[in-house]
């Protein structure tokens, strides 16, 4: 009877310990670091970016289409963000916040932040914001963060090339993306 006891323990130890192991593996972060464009002309860079595809994320549940973000240079050397979309009430959702350089003048990480200004000094307000593809024309590209939990393929026109397209994400899943988890985005008239 104590055999069997300790053997029944021995096999739930096992099961337990070979689904936290799997889950373990499964949460992990890709083995090679996240790499980004080697260099980034902001000035360049600026300007309506349509949004293409992006992995699903909280902040942008409410958005049903057209979403694009805007980005302008400010005075001190900042950037205002401007993200709008359409609702699925056909309404238009904004929102407005800020990115500045991480690095020198050329670096291809920002961090951003749609928290209220005054609240600029906690650093958990700011999110990275790593341009990781870009076409040489600027009109494609790809944005994520070091975890790779978030990612977006921006375009400057509503539709891209499909030869581009299918480039790209060849560039993302070699980079460490699932892009099963890629969602289109809907660009209506």
């Amino acid at each position: 009877m104590i055999y069997a006891m300790k053997t029944k323990l021995f096999i739930t130890f096992l099961g337990v310990y070979a689904l936290c192991t799997a889950a373990a593996i499964a949460a992990a972060p890709p083995a090679n670091p996240l790499s980004t464009v080697a260099a980034l002309d902001v000035p360049r860079y600026m300007g309506v970016w349509f949004e293409i595809a992006k992995y699903p994320n909280r902040f942008q549940k409410k958005c049903a289409s057209n979403t694009q973000a805007q980005y302008a240079p400010l005075a001190d050397g900042t950037v205002r963000v401007t993200n709008r979309c359409t609702t699925e009430d056909g309404s238009l959702s904004e929102a407005v916040g800020a990115a500045r350089l991480v690095g020198d003048a050329g670096s291809p990480k920002l961090k951003v932040r749609f928290a209220p200004a005054w609240l600029s000094f906690i650093p958990a307000v700011w999110g990275d914001y790593w341009v990781i593809d870009l076409d040489p024309q600027y009109q494609l590209a790809a944005v994520s963060e070091p975890k790779r939990e978030y990612l977006w393929i921006l375009a400057r026109t509503p539709t891209v090339s499909p030869k581009a397209y299918a480039e790209l994400l060849t560039r993302l899943e070699q980079a460490g993306f699932e892009l099963r988890k890629l969602e289109t985005t809907p660009q209506e008239k």
